[in-house]
């Protein structure tokens, strides 16, 4: 048959499907195969399964049951169509019924019948409570032809614990211990018992369960729901430490739990602000687990670290290690590690009182990049500071500090090379201005190359001028951006 053919082949199994699944949605159950035969269109087994597995069929159960035997009339019902006809009653509640049709397939040679006919019929019984019946049903499943196995078992231990009434733990346990001896539990058993302790918060019988897993199945890589159940119960039993103790041993063992624990893990370590566990488990994840991180652990780990490194900022700040301070924020930066606003409003005040404004300003510059509020404290240090450059520059003032030109053609190469040569020539400018026109006249007149003319005696009004117009041009430039970035 031809990609063309199949293709035709499937739209119009599907159009017969939707015609009949119309029928048995609008129709009683007992009007059903009349309905169906007088339509005019003929089943297949295809069309049978797609009809059994609708949702008209799971919620019509009695009319699901009236399609199956019209539809047998005219085809033979394949494997997958008589085991969705055993789930639809098993999930309707209508158990006899339910054994009825495994019978039917029990005497049409019972090659139907399989550990997933059974998984259905124990889910069905588990999903109404009824523990007990779906346990005497995996008793009689080698009546059926089905030899109970790990598969079998895990099927039902699983379906014991899937609700979430007190006592489902207990009874799957009891049920394991009943049958373990002519039924050999695998690493999934346990995985399966070990979840279900960990849903009622017994830390204990978790234990002492993972003690029997690694004698009876010892140690593989591919058990990690179980390492992940058990190190999540022993979290949520406040036993913190233990679980630390037995994740070392998973790791001596090349065996590490999943996302699921570590994600718990490195949350209660942050909570507690316990830095060094919290960068253990971190590269044991990562490295050792080989496992990606989810963004709430990161943004966890990222606040974690930013209070550290904050801390380690305020503490400088005290003890008033001004160089240490700015080293260790360049370092922050570096490491995309934000300081917090009451940091910088100190920093910026240590930084104008040990008259390093450059500094300053680059923690302003900072606070306006990265919008850190709020910024209030910080702007009234910065305007402080600029308070302090004004005394000292009337030190300079009252001293008549002479500059050499070694140092203002470095003054002027500096502006040059961070694109401020007006902030060079407004310095010239004001420098001129301050010196009287007499004293320009007198002798040691000196061209700075720029077009202006300097004396001896007025290189003090010239350094003044350049540190306040340095300090006042990356205000400005700061403020605009703040004002550009808030309104922007």
């Amino acid at each position: 048959m031809s990609a063309t053919e199949e293709g035709q082949d499937g739209g119009e199994s599907s159009h017969r499907a939707e015609a009949f699944l119309e029928i048995l949605g609008r129709v009683q159950p007992g009007d059903a195969e009349a309905e169906l035969s007088s339509c005019g269109i003929g089943p297949t087994a295809e069309v049978a399964e797609q009809v059994l597995r609708s949702g008209v069929c799971y919620s019509r159960p009695k009319s699901a049951v009236r399609f199956f035997i019209w539809a047998g009339r005219s085809v033979k019902h394949t494997g997958y169509a008589r085991n969705l006809l055993v789930d639809i009653l098993g999930k309707a509640g209508m158990f006899q019924p339910m054994w009825d049709a495994v019978r039917s397939m029990l005497q049409d040679g019972g090659g139907h019948i399989t550990v997933a006919t059974f998984a259905s019929i124990f889910s069905s019984y588990c999903a109404g409570g009824n523990l007990k019946e779906a346990v005497k049903a995996f008793d009689v499943m080698e009546r059926y032809g089905v030899k109970p196995d790990a598969a079998a078992l895990n099927s039902l231990l699983s379906a014991m614990c899937r609700g979430r009434e007190a006592g489902r733990a207990q009874a799957a346990h009891d049920m394991f211990e009943r049958v373990k001896g002519s039924v050999a539990p695998d690493g999934d058993t346990f995985g399966i018992l070990l979840e279900a302790w960990e849903k009622e918060g017994n830390a204990q019988r978790a234990v002492s369960t993972f003690g029997e897993m690694v004698l009876r199945v010892g140690w593989s890589a591919s058990y990690m729901p179980a390492y992940d159940a058990l190190l999540s119960t022993l979290l949520g039993g406040d036993q913190f430490g233990e679980a630390l103790k037995f994740l070392q041993v998973m790791r001596s063992k090349g065996c590490l739990p999943g996302l699921k624990f570590f994600a718990r893990a490195i949350d209660l370590v942050v909570r507690k602000r316990d830095y060094a566990n919290a960068l253990a488990i971190w590269q044991m994840m990562v490295s050792d687990a080989g496992l990606v991180p989810n963004l709430p652990m990161y943004n966890a780990m990222i606040d974690l670290y930013s209070n550290t490194y904050n801390s380690i900022l305020e503490g400088l700040i005290k003890q008033r290690k001004v160089r240490e301070a700015e080293a260790f924020l360049a370092e922050m930066s570096k490491n995309e590690q934000l300081p917090s606003a009451t940091n910088c409003a100190a920093v910026i005040s240590m930084f104008s009182k040990e008259f390093n404004p450059p500094a300053a300003i680059d923690v302003w510059r900072c606070i306006v990049e990265h919008h850190i509020t709020p910024a209030d404290d910080s702007a009234r240090e910065l305007i402080v500071g600029f308070a302090e450059v004004e005394k000292y520059a009337d030190e300079m003032f009252d001293m008549r500090i002479e500059l050499p030109q070694s140092t203002i053609d470095n003054m002027k190469r500096t502006c040059d090379k961070a694109g401020k040569r007006h902030t060079y020539f407004k310095c010239i400018h004001l420098s001129n201005q301050e010196s009287s026109k007499s004293c320009m006249r007198q002798q040691g007149y000196r061209n700075d190359g720029s077009g202006s003319v300097l004396g001896d005696g007025d290189q003090w009004i010239f350094a003044f001028c350049f540190v306040l117009f340095v300090f006042m041009d990356g205000l400005n430039c700061s403020i605009h951006e703040q004002d550009n970035g808030f309104h922007g």
